[in-house]
């Protein structure tokens, strides 16, 4: 059979999923244009000069391509034997007015949600993507924590405090992954590596543990949608871990001050690992004793899709996740499990609301200051707002994937497919399509293991209802 295009482009199909991405996102209720009110005053917003000045630091982005909404940027150097971070914020709550318009629709909405159909951001856009956000050749305030690291990229010592920055560079994730291959020592992320694979290191003396499973998204493509799936760069890894750490750093300044918010997550118990490494030995990948599972999962070849069946049953140990405020007295469970540390949102303000209160908390306490009233105030109400939030973003982002998928497969019925069994749930197998980068599941046929292939037939695909229904040959 001839091989077909897997992106979507027949006019009949691209029409009925708009129809239904509109649908979907009646159906969740989700926010469309901001009041009258909230623009204005986001049009009107301006930020007073703060004391510190770094412009002469030359500050860059790193960002997916074609970013605009640009939270963090970084200014990399030596130290000795060790390094220095600079590692800037974007001063949101310098723009937005505690109890003003702006700040009553963003607690609306949570967080930016991502739709196949567009964004739908945090903020105004005259805040979010201009005036908040840190891009090139323009000054900006932002929140500067400033790390000096050891050779083994252990901390040495944390500073905070509100300044004003120019970021020379924005780049995107190939474009930084391209410069340090080449060793450009001029390049402003030439350190990213080094530190970023220390970080991983300090990491793994923590006994943490990070996933980096292959992300599902959807891209416009020829004028119509398609699913990408892809394995981070090793760059987007070692950028991840300067927020971590500016995220560690974070939690540990407010349970010293015993006021602020953490992100929080349950160790998995010894049962769930236990059946988490016959699993592994199940799959024929097993996990030896002596490695931690962070060290397990870090050593997986990403590109063998054993892997990817241990990384899917892997997930089951990153549960529970959420937000636990506290004044006066700090809760009883303040880690992150996967981290094996205490660890806060405050690196995204622009496209997530508990990372304005966690910045304004620390750079209080880092000032000697009390945090101001409002803040305080309204703690305890953020975790229900981003539990729904998070709720909301997650329907999203399945019920899209899931009518992209049904679109991608339209008129493809009683079609054949090459599938890799993910996972065995009970009598049903979870798969994946190479083309399209379909995840599906049918009843499992005799001989079916987690890492091997099965043949499917495509029975239906409904673009609608965003369902596809296979079998097994």
């Amino acid at each position: 059979m001839p091989a077909r295009r897997p992106h979507l482009t027949e006019s009949v199909a691209q029409s009925e999923l708009a129809d239904s991405l509109a649908a979907l996102r009646a159906s969740l209720d989700l926010p469309e244009a901001f009041p009258p009110e909230a623009l204005a005053e986001a049009e009107a917003a301006s930020a007073p000069a703060p004391a510190a000045d770094l412009r002469e630091l030359p500050f860059a982005t790193i960002d997916p391509s074609g970013s605009t909404d640009l939270d963090q940027a970084m200014h990399l150097a030596r130290r000795g034997d060790g390094y220095l971070v600079h590692y800037a914020i974007a001063d949101v709550p310098a723009f937005v007015a505690p109890g003003g318009a702006v700040d009553l629709a963003a607690r609306g909405r949570g967080q930016t949600l991502y739709a196949a159909d567009g964004r739908i951001p945090l903020h105004p856009p005259a805040i979010g993507d201009d005036r908040a956000s840190l891009l090139p050749g323009v000054d900006r305030p932002a929140f500067v924590w400033r790390f000096e690291l050891g050779a083994d990229g252990a901390i040495a010592s944390t500073r905070l405090e509100r300044a004003l920055i120019r970021s020379r560079a924005r780049l995107d994730y190939p474009e930084a992954q391209a410069l340090i291959e080449a060793g450009d020592r001029d390049a402003p992320v030439a350190l990213l590596g080094e530190i970023g694979r220390a970080r991983i290191e300090q990491e793994r003396l923590r006994g943490g543990a990070s996933l980096n499973a292959p992300d599902e998204e959807i891209v416009r493509r020829d004028g119509g949608y398609d699913l990408l799936r892809r394995t981070p760069l090793p760059v987007e890894d070692w950028n991840a871990q300067l927020s971590l750490m500016t995220g560690m750093a974070a939690a540990a300044m407010m349970l010293d001050a015993r006021v602020g918010v953490l992100r929080t997550m349950p160790a998995p118990d010894g049962e769930r690992l236990a059946a988490f490494r016959r699993q592994t030995e199940a799959l024929g990948c097993p996990w030896p004793d002596e490695l931690s599972y962070g060290e397990y999962l870090r050593g997986l070849d990403r590109s063998d899709p054993l892997a990817l069946a241990v990384l899917q049953v892997a997930g089951g140990l990153f549960r529970g996740a959420g937000y636990v405020a506290f004044d006066g007295t700090p809760p009883a469970e303040t880690e992150q499990a996967a981290l094996a540390a205490p660890y806060a949102h405050v690196t995204a303000p622009i496209r997530r609301l508990v990372d304005r209160w966690g910045l304004v908390v620390c750079e209080a306490v880092a000032a000697g200051r009390e945090v101001p009233d409002w803040a305080r105030d309204s703690l305890a109400a953020l975790p229900p707002i981003m539990a729904a939030s998070a709720q909301r973003a997650a329907q999203l982002d399945s019920g899209s994937i899931a009518r992209v998928e049904a679109a991608l497969l339209h008129g493809r019925v009683g079609e054949r497919f090459t599938a890799t069994v993910l996972e065995l749930r009970g009598e049903r197998a979870v798969f994946q399509l190479e083309t399209p980068a379909v995840t599906a599941s049918c009843p499992a046929p005799a001989g079916a293991r987690a890492g091997g292939t099965i043949e499917v037939v495509l029975e239906a695909a409904d673009i609608k209802a965003g369902t596809v229904r296979f079998s097994a040959v």
